[in-house]
C-alpha cells in the first residue's frame, strides 16, 4: 500500500466554457510539464476542438508535485468535455478517479450541465471539491455562487477554492487541496490483474494504446494478457503513462492511471469499458463496467466517391476507438449508394464526427437528414425500432408509432423568461416545472420530443437567450405520437435520401422548405423538373425547376411562319420525350446544404 499513498487520481469536471482546459494548463505548468505559459490549450490537441473552443475527447495526463508536507504525489488527472452530447466521455472519466474538481465560473454560476457532472460524480461516491473560476473578473458574483454551492449541491460554500485558471492565480490552493482531500487509491498488488479500459485511440506505429486504470495487481512488459469481455489474448509491449507524451514505464500497479500496447493491430478486438486480466491467472468476476452508451441520434454517412467506401469503414473504426459513443452499420441507399448508418449523442457529436472525417482523414461525406430513434407497433402485435424514414413499413400495417421524448432542464435569467417558454411551445414541448433558484434566474423543467431538439433547438435557446441560457435532457420514455414520413420526388422519383418522419403539423412547413430550397440548389435541365413533397400519394407542396431554353429559331432568318412553328412543335415533342427518359443529377452540395438547415424554417 505505500506506494498507492503518495498517488491522486482526479478529473475536471464543469459546464461547457467554463474554463476546465485553461485550468489543466495551469496545473501543468505548476508541476513543470508545460516550459511556457502558452495560451492554447494543450490538452485540446484535436483540429475541431481548437475550431470551436470545446474539450471533444477527455484526456489523461500524470505529473509529479511536490507538497508542502514534503513528499511528492503522482497526479493522474483527466480534461472532460462540458457539452451536454459528450456527457458519456464524462461518465467514463469517473470510473479512474476518487475525486473530482467540479468547476464553477463565477460570473454564471451553477448552470446544467454543472448539476448533470455533480450527480454522476455523487452516482460514483467520489470526493467533490468545488472550484470558483474567472474571481478576477469584474462581474464576478463570488458570493452569490457560493449560495448556490450550499442551496442547489449540499455542498460546503467555506470548502470552495477561488481561483483565476487565466492568471494562475490559487493554482497553488488547488494542488494543495488534492494531495489533502483526495483520497488514495485502493487496490491489492498482490491480487490478480483488473484493469479498466477507460479510453482508447490508434497509432500507426504502435497500434491499438489503450488507456487503462489498474485496480488490482500489476501490469509489465511480456505479460501475457486477456480482455475479459471479448475474451481476445495478447502479450504486453510497453506501459507507462502519459506526460503530453508517451512516457513508458517498467510497470503499472495497483492504484495508477497509463497506457498499455500489445501489437493490437484489429480495432474490434475489444471495446473501451473491457476489463484486463493475466491469461494464466484470470481474476473471479469483470469490473463493473460503465452505462452503455445509447445514440439518440442517427444519419447516413455515405461517401462523396464510392471508391472511398472502404477508406470510410476504417475511419469509422479508428473514430470508434476513442469516441465508444459512435455506432455505425451498413447500408445500402437507393440515392447515394453503400454508406453507413450511424448513431450519435446528439446533433454536435455528429457534426464533430463529420469534421473529424473531413480533417483526419481527408473523406468527402454526404450526410441524410438526421433522425431519432421511432418505436412501431405492428397490425399483428410485434414491435420494431426504426432510425430512418426509408425503414418504415406500410401504414396499412402499422397500429401506433411512438417518438422518444426527453426530461429536459433549461437554467436561465428571468427576462428571456416568455421567449424560451414560446420556444418549448412552439416544439411541442410541455412544462413539467419552474423553479426560481434565485431573484435572478429560473430554471424550467420541460418534457420535450427528441425530434424537436436534434436540430437547432441548442442553437435558437442560446440566441434567444443571448448565450445565457444552459440545456441539459436525459431521455424519459417513447409516446404515441402522430408521426408520418414525408417524401420529397425529384422529377416523379421519390429520392430516400431526402425522406424523413416528421409530426402531422408540421408537415406542410417542412416540406414546403425542402422543395423551395432544392429549386435554388438543383440546377435547370433541358426540361421541366418538377420537385414535390409528398405523404403518401398526397402532393403537399410543389416547385418547378423550368427548361433551359434553346433557341432554336436562331438560324432563321425571317421566311415562313409555318416553318417556325414546325421547328417549335419538334422541340416541344424533343422535350417531352427528354422528360420522360432523362435523370436529373442532383448535386452533392444540395444534399448537404438542405441537411445544413434541416430546421431553421
Amino acid at each position: 500500500m505505500s506506494h498507492q499513498k503518495y498517488i491522486r487520481n482526479f478529473s475536471i469536471i464543469a459546464h461547457i466554457d467554463h474554463g476546465k482546459s485553461t485550468l489543466s494548463d495551469r496545473l501543468l505548468e505548476a508541476i513543470g510539464l508545460l516550459k511556457d505559459k502558452s495560451s492554447e490549450q494543450v490538452l485540446d490537441s484535436m483540429e475541431v476542438e481548437k475550431e470551436h473552443g470545446i474539450t471533444v475527447k477527455a484526456h489523461t495526463v500524470t505529473g509529479f508535485y511536490k507538497a508542502q508536507d514534503g513528499n511528492t504525489y503522482q497526479l493522474n488527472f483527466i480534461d472532460t468535455p462540458g457539452h451536454v452530447d459528450f456527457n458519456y466521455e464524462v461518465s467514463r472519466s469517473l470510473k479512474a478517479c476518487e475525486g473530482v474538481l467540479l468547476v464553477i465560473d463565477a460570473t454564471q454560476g451553477i448552470q446544467a450541465q454543472t448539476l448533470s457532472n455533480f450527480y454522476l460524480a455523487l452516482e460514483e461516491n467520489l470526493v467533490i471539491i468545488p472550484v470558483i473560476n474567472k474571481i478576477d473578473l469584474p462581474s464576478a458574483h463570488i458570493d452569490m455562487v457560493k449560495e448556490q454551492i450550499e442551496k442547489d449541491l449540499g455542498l460546503d460554500p467555506a470548502e470552495a477554492l477561488l481561483i483565476s485558471a487565466k492568471t494562475g492565480l490559487g493554482i497553488d490552493t488547488v494542488l494543495e487541496a488534492i494531495v489533502q482531500r483526495i483520497p488514495a487509491p485502493k487496490g491489492d498488488i498482490h491480487s490478480p490483474l483488473r484493469a479498466l479500459v477507460f479510453d482508447s485511440y490508434y497509432d500507426s506505429y504502435l497500434g491499438v494504446v489503450a488507456k487503462v486504470r489498474v485496480f488490482d495487481g500489476s501490469i509489465k512488459k511480456g505479460d501475457a494478457i486477456t480482455f475479459m469481455l471479448s475474451q481476445k489474448n495478447y502479450q504486453v509491449e510497453e506501459v507507462g503513462y502519459t506526460q503530453i507524451k508517451l512516457v513508458p514505464q517498467s510497470e503499472l500497479r495497483a492504484g495508477k492511471v497509463g497506457y498499455i500496447t500489445a501489437a493490437i493491430k484489429s480495432i474490434s478486438d475489444f471495446g473501451v469499458g473491457d476489463t484486463i486480466t493475466w491469461t494464466n491467472k484470470p481474476c473471479a468476476e469483470p469490473l463493473p463496467g460503465y452505462k452503455e452508451v445509447k445514440p439518440y441520434v442517427f444519419a447516413g454517412l455515405f461517401p462523396a466517391e464510392g471508391e472511398d467506401f472502404e477508406d470510410l469503414h476504417e475511419a469509422l473504426m479508428k473514430l470508434k476507438l476513442n469516441d465508444a459513443a459512435l455506432t455505425f452499420e451498413k447500408w445500402n441507399s437507393a440515392a447515394l449508394g453503400m454508406g453507413f448508418k450511424c448513431g450519435f449523442l446528439g446533433l454536435l457529436h455528429l457534426q464533430i464526427v463529420q469534421e473529424r472525417l473531413d480533417k483526419e482523414f481527408d473523406l468527402a461525406i454526404i450526410t441524410t437528414i438526421p433522425s431519432v430513434e421511432y418505436r412501431i407497433t405492428l397490425s399483428d402485435g410485434s414491435i420494431m425500432m426504426i432510425e430512418s424514414a426509408t425503414e418504415l413499413p406500410d401504414q396499412s400495417k402499422i397500429r401506433q408509432i411512438e417518438e422518444p421524448f426527453v426530461l429536459s432542464h433549461i437554467i436561465l435569467p428571468n427576462e428571456y423568461l416568455g421567449a424560451i417558454l414560446q420556444l418549448i411551445q412552439d416544439r411541442r414541448g410541455i412544462q413539467r416545472n419552474m423553479i426560481y433558484i434565485d431573484t435572478d434566474r429560473v430554471e424550467i423543467i420541460a418534457e420535450l420530443p427528441l425530434a424537436e431538439i436534434i436540430y437547432d433547438f441548442y442553437d435558437k435557446l442560446k440566441s434567444f437567450s443571448r448565450g445565457y441560457a444552459s440545456f441539459d435532457y436525459e431521455f424519459l420514455e417513447f409516446r404515441p405520437s402522430e408521426i408520418i414520413k414525408l417524401d420529397i420526388l425529384v422529377n416523379g422519383k421519390v429520392v430516400d435520401a431526402l425522406a424523413q418522419m416528421v409530426h402531422k403539423d408540421t408537415a406542410y412547413e417542412r416540406g414546403r422548405s425542402v422543395v423551395t430550397r432544392l429549386k435554388d440548389l438543383i440546377p435547370q435541365h433541358l426540361f421541366v423538373i418538377p420537385l414535390q413533397a409528398a405523404i403518401g400519394s398526397k402532393i403537399i407542396a410543389r416547385e418547378t425547376i423550368k427548361a433551359l431554353r434553346k433557341d432554336v429559331l436562331a438560324k432563321c432568318y425571317g421566311g415562313d411562319i409555318t416553318r417556325k412553328r414546325k421547328l417549335l412543335e419538334k422541340q416541344k415533342e424533343g422535350k417531352k420525350r427528354m422528360r420522360t427518359i432523362g435523370n436529373v443529377d442532383i448535386p452533392q452540395e444540395a444534399f448537404i446544404e438542405v441537411l445544413k438547415r434541416g430546421d431553421n424554417e
